[in-house]
């Protein structure tokens, strides 16, 4: 059915239109008929007061850095009556409007990443022009470099593509991808025997488990959501939902963390899955992307990265790497197939102070301990 103009309404229809878009509070301009049109009050733009001098955008810094900000005013005649700044999400001060030079001091650049600085001035009450910087954070020294020996071998099941992995109480835990193949295991670790498995819904692509209060959780790929289960039953008790890709998971005390192939992590409210807080990964030089399977040992996040034989050991309170632990050659040439995948897996057994790795469709398991 096509519109018709307010023109050819009879007035009392005409009126009321008139009355309900004028009062609907949008700015713009409303149609009184052909070729007359009545202007609606807009919100003004905010002043610019201000230019940012320095730093530039995407300037470097390094953890416990100060920054150095420098300030001057457009307009000699419009200077700003004080000028807010902000580094993080965080205010850091409130200086008047002759300070035009701010220092943010190395207690604020304690976490790696990309890090909005801003600067909003006021002048008569009303806030100018916001100016916005990107800082990158980088880690303040270079990563160690570990290797590793091995110290036992353990069978497993080379059709298992593993998407996750975690010791406890003596069996290994182990979730598996793949489209129509994807499954929640449990595992004896000296024989790699599968003793009890759940296999998830053929459109679901399973990646990473972590253990919390009993219960596991297992994240999908690019579904969006994930599953809860009791341990000693695999009866699934919830379902959970988050906006990025699953890819691994852990545990540190009352967070479940969660990496999405990027070099984010998330720490994850356990009961409502939401996210609590983010970590951007870097080292000294870069940021540290496609972050796969998550296991937490020593105080350290261990990730593996996808499509190499590294684990990055990342510092969950600032981001950086701390070391990386190169893995090459762990599974010999001789015990690869066709259908041999990349490094992923890895577990800890705390009360044995042993680490495990594997890989998607390796046909073993591997104890092993760092090297210099």
């Amino acid at each position: 059915m096509k519109r018709k103009s307010l023109s050819s309404l009879p007035f009392y229809c005409f009126f009321i239109a008139v009355l309900l878009i004028s009062c609907s509070g949008r700015s713009g301009k409303v149609t009184l008929s052909a070729g007359e049109e009545k202007s609606v009050a807009a919100e003004p733009p905010a002043e610019k007061l201000i230019r940012m001098i320095s730093p530039e955008e995407n300037a470097e810094a390094r953890l416990g850095d100060e920054i150095k900000v420098s300030l001057e005013p457009l307009n000699g005649d419009l200077k700003p009556d004080s000028i807010v700044f902000s580094f993080d999400g965080v205010t850091v001060t409130k200086p008047g409007p002759d300070q035009l030079v701010y220092i943010v001091p190395g207690a604020m650049t304690l976490k790696t990443g990309r890090k909005p600085l801003k600067a909003t001035p006021f002048r008569d009450g009303k806030a100018g022009s916001v100016i916005t910087r990107f800082i990158i954070v980088y880690a303040d020294r270079v990563p160690e470099r570990s290797g590793y020996r091995v110290v036992n071998s353990y069978p497993h099941d080379s059709k298992a593509f593993t998407q996750g992995l975690f010791y406890d109480n003596g069996l290994l835990y182990e979730g598996t991808g793949q489209q129509t193949g994807s499954t929640l295991r449990e595992v004896e670790l000296h024989s790699g025997k599968v003793i009890r498995m759940l296999n998830l819904k053929s459109d679901l692509f399973g990646e990473g488990i972590t253990l919390y209060k009993g219960r596991i959780y297992q994240v999908t790929w690019q579904s969006k959501v994930g599953f809860v289960y009791e341990k000693e039953t695999f009866r699934q008790l919830n379902r959970v939902y988050y906006q990025t890709e699953g890819w691994g998971l852990t545990t540190i005390d009352d967070r479940i963390v969660m990496s999405d192939g990027t070099n984010v992590l998330y720490f994850m409210e356990p009961e409502t899955f939401t996210v609590a807080s983010r970590l951007e990964v870097y080292d000294n030089e870069k940021k540290v992307d496609n972050l796969n399977e998550l296991e937490y040992i020593n105080g350290e996040i261990w990730a593996n990265i996808w499509m190499t034989d590294l684990i990055a050991r990342i510092d969950p309170s600032s981001g950086k790497v701390t070391g990386y632990i190169d893995l090459k050659g762990l599974l010999s040439e001789k015990e690869r197939d066709a259908g041999t995948d990349v490094l992923n897996g890895i577990a800890y057994d705390r009360a044995g102070g042993r680490i495990f790795v594997t890989g998607k469709n390796w046909p073993k398991l591997f104890e092993i301990v760092l090297t210099d």
